[in-house]
């Protein structure tokens, strides 16, 4: 069965890093587009960053120069490197690929 399943987060203050994990089955990694998102509370689920399967990434505005995706293609994983976090980003992250969704992950980022 086809399975993403996101670790790596915590709580970290602001100016620290997390490095998130999405470990995946059932689908191979460099032949799917792979993403991060993240829904903050009380917001709407946004991305955060992407590489496709040529390996071009892309990112939002708001996390551009401090956070960096990218894949391990014999492990079959994803990995969203967040350094310089801010109170603002605290959500749950999700990792996505093909039509699947993991559980998320939270990440808390205190003042």
């Amino acid at each position: 069965q086809a399975q993403l399943v996101e670790s790596g987060g915590g709580l970290v203050q602001a100016g620290g890093s997390l490095r998130l994990s999405c470990a995946v089955s059932g689908i191979i990694v460099s032949t799917n587009n792979m993403a991060w998102y993240r829904q903050p509370p009380g917001k709407q689920r946004e991305l955060v960053a992407g590489i496709t399967t040529s390996g071009s990434t892309n990112y939002a505005d708001s996390v551009k120069g401090r956070f960096t995706i990218s894949r391990d293609n014999a492990k079959n994983m994803v990995y969203l490197q967040m350094n310089n976090l801010k109170p603002e980003d605290t959500a749950v992250y999700y990792c996505r690929g093909w039509v699947l969704w993991g559980q998320g992950t939270q990440v808390t980022v205190s003042s």
